[in-house]
């Protein structure tokens, strides 16, 4: 099977050291460059490095192509173009949030209700336009996974990274339109929970087992190749399970990105004035409150198709625990103390003049609170402050962050 992976910054070549690094030979693993120039160079190159703990790992044999290109020639001849090479059957997108949509634009005439995406971004809403503008037929939508990835690592060069903290790849399979439970292993209360695992059998057995094979192929061996990554320790997780961790997620790069960018510091330096404490409960606050407004509004829904009577007293004790202002005060906290060597990816954006992540992360909680009417003003500050230095930063090329 052929797995492509697009993004090839810090996370995307992570990535694609170790599936190539994890999956057998016959597998290949082709990166989709921004252009043909561009993966010329990398064909040349043909390696990752990637440098752990001081030691460097590099892993060849990788394909090379862009979005229209799968398979560029090393001359400035006319790109090889096949007709079978052009299929993509698993890809893994880590490019930034609002680079998606665009990138999968020019990608989604080579992608089929049989192939697989696995997102892999910060923020959250991207999968939700993705549907909306992109695969609006449910019938030719490929198979989804929403993934979670709490690595560190930066690019010191092309397609050259380090590998500075090591953390986890959760993940979970966006339900099945068919009705096809993924989930069975993860839900089987004969084991204690710490103790359950996700089944491949129940994505699909074999070709003489399963008349649709076919179709849920490449998502068992996505899956497959997700768990053979057993460096990046991956975790399967319920959709339920997958939504409060992209929460948590959400929330923390909520906080820690906008303010470092704005303070231009390390992850570490962010919360040491009592004004950056009171932005943080600020922001977790908002979150957490609209987390559950969002949460209750679910629950209503369900519950309005069917014939159980309750009082909204009890829907309001549906947020987990994990999502409570005070979890996510010590999320955060944690995070910034496990990475307070790093530089937050969004002033980094900020320092190189490029659009930021913005409003797939703080925005997305605005979208929230607009549509449960909670209100949000520490987040709608702390966007618009963002969005006014990315404007000032691109007019005048000369101002600095720090």
């Amino acid at each position: 099977m052929r797995f492509h992976v697009v993004g090839l910054g810090a996370v995307g070549s992570l990535i694609a050291n170790h599936l190539r690094r994890s999956l057998p030979e016959n597998h290949s693993v082709s990166l989709i460059h921004k252009n043909v120039n561009r993966a010329r160079q990398a064909l040349w190159h043909n390696a990752i490095t990637l440098e752990e703990e001081g030691s460097p790992i590099v892993m060849k044999d990788f394909t090379h192509g862009t979005a229209h290109v799968d398979v560029v020639s090393p001359t400035f001849r006319l790109p090889n173009i096949t007709s079978d090479s052009r299929y993509i059957e698993s890809l893994f997108v880590t490019l930034k949030a609002h680079h998606t949509l665009p990138a999968l634009r020019q990608i989604a005439n080579r992608l089929s209700p049989n192939s697989t995406i696995v997102l892999l971004q910060n923020g959250m809403g991207v999968y939700e336009r993705l549907i909306r503008e992109i695969f609006i037929n449910p019938k030719q939508r490929p198979h989804f996974i929403l993934a979670s990835n709490t690595h560190g690592a930066y690019s010191r060069g092309f397609l050259d990274v380090i590998h500075t903290g090591h953390g986890e790849i959760r993940f979970g399979i966006v339900p099945d339109l068919e009705g096809r439970d993924y989930e069975v292993a993860l839900r089987d209360v004969s084991k204690p929970p710490e103790e359950r695992r996700g089944s491949l059998m129940d994505i699909t057995r074999s070709e003489e087992l399963d008349p649709m094979f076919p179709r849920y192929r490449s998502l068992r061996n996505t899956v497959a190749a997700l768990q053979l990554m057993e460096a990046l320790h991956p975790i399967w997780l319920t959709m339920e399970e997958m939504q409060i961790t992209m929460r948590r997620k959400l929330a923390v790069n909520a906080v820690i990105n906008p303010l470092t960018a704005l303070i231009g510091c390390k992850n570490g330096d962010v919360f040491q004035t009592p004004e950056a404490r009171s932005l943080l409960f600020g922001v977790c606050k908002e979150a957490s409150n609209v987390y559950k407004a969002e949460m209750v509004a679910e629950a209503q829904k369900f519950l309005n198709t069917t014939d159980t009577p309750t009082d909204e007293d009890v829907l309001l004790d549906r947020i987990p625990e994990a999502l409570t202002r005070e979890s996510l005060v010590q999320e955060c906290l944690r995070v910034a103390d496990a990475t307070r060597h790093n530089s937050s990816s969004m002033l980094a954006d900020i320092r190189f003049g490029t659009d930021t992540e913005i409003n797939y992360i703080n925005g997305h909680l605005i979208d929230l609170g607009h549509m449960y009417k909670v209100q949000m003003p520490v987040n709608i500050t702390l966007a618009r402050l963002i969005r006014m230095k990315s404007k000032l930063r691109l007019v005048s090329g000369r101002f600095s962050v720090l």
